[in-house]
């Protein structure tokens, strides 16, 4: 089993941001990662994918109109393109001039200041390996970055997570799942030394989560929005949460960043 973030981290629950402090502040902007930083989250996670010249953007959807004013698909549209959008307005005219981050500013901003669970979209998967495909791309990244001890790359993909373990085997994965199948987790983990098992709150059992940790994987259900629901998965011995608000699970869980 990979010991790292179990060295490093606080007790448990681990509170994830999901894509930083979402429930306040624009999804997947430094803004967002600075104020999930600043609530004491113990991660931030947030979502890769690749622009039409193959640049690592930090955005979740595959096309650009919901959380930017531009259109359109964002493997069809060029960084520089990207850069001029505003990610910010449609959240709320105070953040206005947001910009869409490359995954390059996140690690430069946040690396050393908090963990990071990057999750490589299902749609920037090519079956054709190339030399500057995303697993590449983000593995080159991190290993320079000297974070590796800090970051968890996951993904719905397995084929995603094979390839960034043949790689860098030290590298932490985790794989996400929105139906309980722990027989695939299962499959995976003993090809792959998963991490983490990150799946959709709602079908996690604590029956799942013994299973689970007989297999030395931590289960990080996505996203709890709710103080009760987070206390529930904390009875099932879940290890840590993602949610929108940070600030929220940390008080009411009252599991301060013990760093």
């Amino acid at each position: 089993m990979k010991p790292l973030l179990r060295e490093f981290l606080p007790e448990i629950p681990i509170i994830i941001a999901h894509r930083g402090f979402k429930r306040l502040y624009p999804e997947n902007t430094i803004t967002s990662f600075e104020a999930a930083i600043r609530a004491g989250a113990h991660m931030i996670e947030l979502d890769v994918t690749l622009s039409r010249d193959r640049k690592m953007v930090v955005i979740h959807d595959d096309t650009l109109d919901r959380t930017t004013d531009g259109k359109g698909w964002i493997h069809e549209t060029d960084l520089a393109e990207i850069l001029k959008l505003d990610a910010g307005s449609w959240f709320d005219p105070r953040f206005k001039g947001e910009k869409v981050p490359t995954l390059e500013e996140v690690v430069a901003c946040c690396g050393g200041r908090t963990f990071i669970n990057i999750e490589i979209k299902e749609s920037a998967y090519e079956p054709e390996e190339r030399p500057d495909c995303i697993e590449q791309q983000v593995v080159s990244l991190i290993q320079s970055s000297g974070y590796g001890h800090q970051v968890l790359l996951s993904s719905f993909h397995p084929e995603i997570l094979f390839r960034i373990s043949k790689l860098d085997s030290r590298l932490l994965l985790g794989f996400l799942t929105e139906e309980p199948d722990t027989e695939s987790v299962f499959q995976f983990a003993g090809k792959l030394d998963l991490y983490s098992w990150n799946p959709e709150a709602m079908s996690v059992t604590e029956g799942l989560v013994q299973e689970i940790h007989r297999q030395n994987i931590r289960v990080f259900p996505y996203t709890v929005n709710s103080v009760s629901q987070a206390k529930a998965l904390v009875e099932k011995k879940v290890d840590g949460l993602f949610t929108d608000d940070p600030a929220l699970m940390i008080q009411g869980l009252n599991c301060s960043r013990q760093r």
